[in-house]
């Protein structure tokens, strides 16, 4: 499988949102069988830009997240995607989905759970806060709950000691006050 290379090298904070996302799969146990979930992540905000499940993880899986973080930011060109080295984000689908955006591909390093932290945090946080404390019955549920940890809670109402204790969605308002302006040349 075609690896790239680890362009992002644990920088893991980006001056401004689009410039960087984090992309991973984790699996969530349902009474009806496991059920996959892919994340993007901004790494900026530490907001969650797109996320897909399903009842197994074809390479359609993680296509299907990064399509729906690409129609909420359409973000500029030259965006890192950082992932792991699965073969889901090695697939020809995926590649093809980066390259057709202008973004970077930019793949953690053999066996180094390190170069993609902050995803392998944002799936810890969401394990312990809801998913280890439900007994899904089924992937409707999970789904249903999944989604509302995410949209109403994670990036809306998490505190974030990192982002100053506040939510990703408030953070990135915050931030868009603060960013430099452009004086002309004129003088």
């Amino acid at each position: 499988l075609p690896i790239a290379e680890n362009v992002l090298n644990r920088q893991f904070e980006p001056e401004a949102v689009n410039k960087a996302w984090v992309a991973d799969i984790t699996y969530i146990r349902t009474r009806s069988g496991w059920l996959y979930l892919a994340v993007v992540l901004d790494l900026f905000s530490r907001k969650v830009v797109g996320w897909s499940m399903a009842p197994n993880m074809p390479a359609e899986l993680v296509c299907s997240a990064m399509q729906l973080a690409i129609a909420q930011r359409q973000p500029p060109p030259g965006l890192i995607a950082h992932s792991d080295r699965g073969s889901q984000y090695a697939s020809a689908s995926y590649r093809a989905l980066l390259a057709r955006n202008d973004m970077q591909q930019s793949m953690s390093r053999k066996g180094n759970c390190w170069d993609n932290s902050v995803m392998e945090r944002f799936f810890l946080s969401l394990k312990m806060e809801r998913v280890w404390r439900r007994d899904y019955a089924n992937h409707a549920e999970a789904i249903r709950d999944i989604t509302e940890y995410i949209v109403g809670f994670y990036n809306n109402e998490r505190l974030h000691s990192k982002l100053g204790y506040l939510p990703p969605t408030v953070y990135e308002r915050a931030m868009e006050w603060k960013q430099p302006i452009e004086v002309s040349g004129i003088s």
